[in-house]
Order: structure tokens, then C-alpha cells, then sequence
């Protein structure tokens, strides 16, 4: 069982039980937070990109690592190193990550307000509230830099973090969605291009879909609109109004291994919210701790409901998150876990 230690009162963060002592979590709240490395442990970090708001996304992906840790661990058996999963506040805290080398995995949150951070100024539209200092900015751009660098180094964006993985890269502008289109919230569709169903990796998701429309769950204010630099693979885009792909690009890659698992890759959904009845418990946790409003309650208490309405609905969700989170983050611990344990034992 473990809580954050910066903040051992903090109700926002549930527990992250495991039943492993050997997979643990730290928070690093201000750039001196970071916890030196130990040779015997996997460190795994988290961007957390929520900038306070109340959110049932980094808790998710936290657990889910921890969870993954716990398996794959035992998976390796005797020797295997423990793994630590440090979560960076980059957007009210400015901590980012010093280093990429350190970390054979880093995943990269949702959150709230408008891609770029000057124009979260508390009172625009599209800030929810938030008045950012974008002082983070150059340092994540940096780290990102040296992740593309890093040939053993994985990333996964998700949500916000796949809109400021396409802003850094220069291939995605950050549009807000028209009126007419309105908040994309809830299960919906995606289609995979023809790439995709090329891929290496991602050709078996078609496969298990039964053709390249997709479903995902979904939470976004702004759609990522391609700028037509070339960099990177477009692996998916939102539903047209017709039923064929829109203009809104949803998920990409930017590198891959050699295996063609990928590398550095993106979604614009919530591949991390798992289980509907687990889910719904944090939330409801989340819900009584803090005051929050009914719409964000209830908004939130719909996209369950619609995850678990029937069983064809649940299953297809599942295999995307099989294929965009789950397959690839398992590949890349069980990779690191056995190269850090053989190293251990030389």
C-alpha cells in the first residue's frame, strides 16, 4: 500500500494498493523532490498534467503501472529488480523529470484548460479556471528532446499530453472545438488509417476490432489538426460526420523498436480508465473528499455508464486499451525488467 509522501493527507490521491513491498510511489511536487536513482530499482515516471484539477486520470495510471509492476515482476521471477513509479507535477509544480536515460518508460497524462499554458489565464473559455505559469515548458520540450534521443527510452502521451507532444513536434495545432462538433466526451469512434493497419504492432488492433472504426473513451475540448509537417506517423483520426475519418488527428507515433512495438507514441482518449466498478468507487471517493461540482460529477459518472452498457461495448473499449496502453507499456517493462536484473547480476 502506498500513498503519496510529499502529501500523506491528501485525500485527492487514493491509495495504490499492491500486494508487492518491491513496487512503490513517489511524488515529486517541486523540482528538488526528485528521489535519486537506486541501482536495484526500475524507476517508471508519470507527467502528471492536471494542474490540480480533480481527475480520475493519474490516479489510473498510476495504479495501472503499479499493477502491471506487480505481474510482470513475477512474471521474471527470482532477481528482478523492484520498480518505482515517480510522478512529476509539471504544470502547477514545474517538476520535470532531470533526465530521460533514468527512465526506460514515461507516460504522460491527461488534464484540464488549453495547450498552451499562456492562454490559461484563469478567466478565457477554455482555461477551466486555471492560470498557469508556462515556465514549464522549455524543460518538457527539452525532456522530449531527449527522449526521441534516447533509443531505449518509451513515451506515451495521453490526452493533453498528446496535444503537447504534437505542439512540440510541430506536426498538430491545438483547435478548439466548434459548437456545432461540442465537447467530445464518452465512448466514441476513431479510424484507424491505412498505416495503422500496416503496422507491425498496431495491424493486429484492427484485426481484433473487426475493421478499422474503433471505439474509445473519450474527454476533449480542442481537436489536434494536422499542420502538414511531416513527422511522425498519423495512426488514427476522429469520425467524420459520414462515418469516414475527420480532420482531428487521434493517435500518432513517433518512433518504434526494433521489434515494431512502439516507441513514442500518442492518443487523444483514456485508454487508462479501467474497470467501470473500480473506477466508479475512486471516483466517488475523489467526489466526497473534495467539493466539486454535479456537472463534473455527473459527466464523469455518465462516460462509466456508457463503458459498461453492454458487454460488446465494454470489450471493444478493452481492446483499445489493450492495444494503445496496455500491450506496448507491458513490452517495455518486461524489456527494462530483464535487462536491469541481468545487469544486477553481472
Amino acid at each position: 500500500m502506498a500513498r503519496d509522501p510529499a502529501n500523506p493527507d491528501d485525500e485527492r490521491l487514493p491509495l495504490f494498493v499492491v500486494e508487492d513491498p518491491r513496487v512503490t510511489y513517489a511524488r515529486v511536487d517541486h523540482p528538488g523532490d526528485e528521489p535519486p536513482p537506486v541501482r536495484s530499482i526500475l524507476d517508471v515516471a508519470v507527467l502528471d498534467m492536471h494542474h490540480g484539477f480533480p481527475n480520475l486520470g493519474h490516479a489510473s495510471v498510476v495504479d495501472r503501472l503499479m499493477r502491471f509492476a506487480v505481474e510482470e515482476r513475477r512474471r521474471l521471477g527470482p532477481g528482478a529488480p523492484g520498480v518505482r513509479v515517480v510522478s512529476y507535477d509539471v504544470r502547477l509544480g514545474l517538476a520535470v523529470p532531470s533526465g530521460a536515460a533514468r527512465f526506460p518508460l514515461v507516460v504522460g497524462t491527461g488534464g484540464p484548460g488549453a495547450l498552451d499554458p499562456r492562454e490559461n489565464d484563469g478567466v478565457s473559455p477554455y482555461a477551466q479556471g486555471i492560470r498557469e505559469d508556462p515556465a514549464w515548458e522549455p524543460f518538457l520540450w527539452r525532456f522530449f528532446d531527449a527522449l526521441l534521443a534516447h533509443p531505449s527510452a518509451a513515451f506515451l502521451g495521453i490526452c493533453h499530453s498528446f496535444g503537447l507532444l504534437a505542439r512540440w513536434a510541430g506536426s498538430g495545432t491545438a483547435v478548439a472545438r466548434p459548437p456545432a462538433k461540442g465537447k467530445s466526451a464518452g465512448v466514441v469512434e476513431n479510424v484507424l488509417t491505412a498505416e495503422a493497419c500496416a503496422h507491425p504492432f498496431f495491424r493486429g488492433f484492427r484485426d481484433a476490432a473487426g475493421g478499422e472504426r474503433i471505439q474509445v473513451l473519450d474527454s476533449r475540448l480542442f481537436d489536434i489538426l494536422p499542420t502538414g509537417r511531416d513527422r511522425g506517423t498519423v495512426l488514427a483520426h476522429e469520425a467524420g460526420a459520414e462515418g469516414g475519418p475527420g480532420e482531428a488527428v487521434t493517435m500518432v507515433e513517433l518512433a518504434r523498436f526494433a521489434d515494431g512495438t512502439p516507441r513514442v507514441w500518442a492518443v487523444n482518449h483514456h485508454p487508462e480508465i479501467g474497470d467501470a466498478g473500480e473506477q466508479r468507487a475512486r471516483l466517488l471517493r475523489i467526489a466526497d473528499s473534495r467539493q466539486l461540482s454535479e456537472e463534473w460529477l455527473g459527466e464523469r459518472m455518465r462516460a462509466l455508464e456508457a463503458w459498461n452498457a453492454s458487454a460488446a461495448a465494454e470489450r471493444r473499449l478493452q481492446i483499445t486499451s489493450s492495444f494503445t496502453l496496455e500491450g506496448p507499456v507491458r513490452a517495455v517493462l518486461a524489456r527494462a525488467l530483464r535487462e536491469r536484473r541481468d545487469a544486477l547480476a553481472g
